[in-house]
């Protein structure tokens, strides 16, 4: 099991949710190279691939919406696996809604969203996507509410997401 420690936790939680979600995320990362393939796939477990999950949606959708988080390769990982569902589960449901509601825009669009696209392309893909507009608007607003709950989650089952020491 992934270890992390007592001290960087209580650290990270005087900072703020999303630092005690990295402090996890953070050791995931390394423990995977820093990459996802078929191979370090294996490596984390379900609980640890969901808060990943929900580290990089979140990351990627305040930086540069839903274009940035498929074109960077993370449609995938996201909309592919169980993580809205998860979501759902750890009580983050209006967050379930969302991820949702972008994948239907998502399996329609998936082969013109993940095509390689130049730098213009790419800032064209905002006016082409404003389907998303409303759903990034909505996670913006609600971000730190689905942080805090997603790390209360973490915090009351934290041997499901490393071992602490």
């Amino acid at each position: 099991m992934i270890e992390v420690t007592d001290v960087a936790l209580r650290q990270a939680a005087g900072e703020g949710m999303d630092t005690f979600i990295g402090v996890f995320t953070d050791a995931y990362k390394k423990e995977i190279g820093g990459e996802m393939t078929a191979g370090t796939m294996p490596l984390l477990t379900g609980e640890q691939h969901s808060l990943l999950a929900y580290q990089i949606f979140r990351d990627e959708v305040m930086e540069g919406g839903f274009c940035q988080l498929i074109q960077n390769g993370y449609g995938g990982y996201i909309f592919d696996n169980p993580f809205a569902k998860v979501m759902r589960l750890w009580g983050v449901g209006d967050l379930s809604k969302l991820i949702y509601a972008a994948k239907k825009i998502y399996d329609s669009h998936r082969d013109d969203l993940e095509r390689e696209r130049t730098d213009e392309e790419f800032m064209a893909m905002y006016e082409q996507y404003e389907a998303f507009d409303e759903l990034e608007d909505e996670f913006l607003e609600k971000e730190e509410e689905y942080t805090a709950l997603v790390a209360g989650y973490v915090d009351e089952h934290l041997e499901l997401f490393a071992k602490i020491v």
